[in-house]
């Protein structure tokens, strides 16, 4: 069970990555036409920018996971570099055991009401002629609700997770 996780973990972690990068590149390819049609061609097209706000969005909501799985969480640095190893691996394990799997398990199941209701309808942007599949957007907030909760798993059955030199 065990080796099953940390490998799951593994794959999702590496389509997580791809996505990310995907998304920055969207962002940045977005952004770029968005400033050349306005300030060099005086237009602009909603579409573009709707599509550089759901870029940013997947990049931001794909990043917390990604960091995760890299040990990038925030630690009060003042307290953790004074202490042992031993003692930040306990802290670690009791941080994901008792706030990062069931907090973000609760945000899965509490958004996906939500969730459902924007699939059935199909949601698409506020504006008129706006980019449609803000429901496709929403959903990375549950898919990355998934990948915390896999990743802290993973995190809590690797050996050397957690440890600092």
């Amino acid at each position: 069970m065990r080796r099953v996780v940390l490998h799951l973990a593994h794959w999702a972690d590496r389509l997580t990555a791809w996505a990310c990068a995907a998304s920055l590149a969207a962002l940045v390819a977005a952004v770029l036409a968005i400033v050349i049609l306005r300030f060099g061609f005086d237009m602009g097209f909603i579409k573009l920018q709707n599509l550089a706000g759901y870029a940013f969005a997947v990049l931001l909501i794909l990043s917390v996971p990604y960091c995760l799985a890299r040990g990038g969480h925030v630690r009060v640095d003042v307290l953790s570099e004074r202490l042992p190893p031993s003692y930040l691996r306990r802290a670690d394990l009791v941080a994901l055991l008792a706030f990062l799997i069931p907090v973000f398990g609760l945000m899965v199941w509490a958004f996906l009401p939500d969730l459902r209701f924007s699939w059935s309808i199909r949601e698409g942007a506020v504006e008129t002629g706006g980019l449609g599949g803000v429901f496709l957007v929403k959903t990375m907030v549950a898919v990355s609700g998934v990948l915390m909760i896999l990743q802290g798993l993973a995190a809590v059955l690797h050996p050397d997770s957690g440890a600092r030199p």
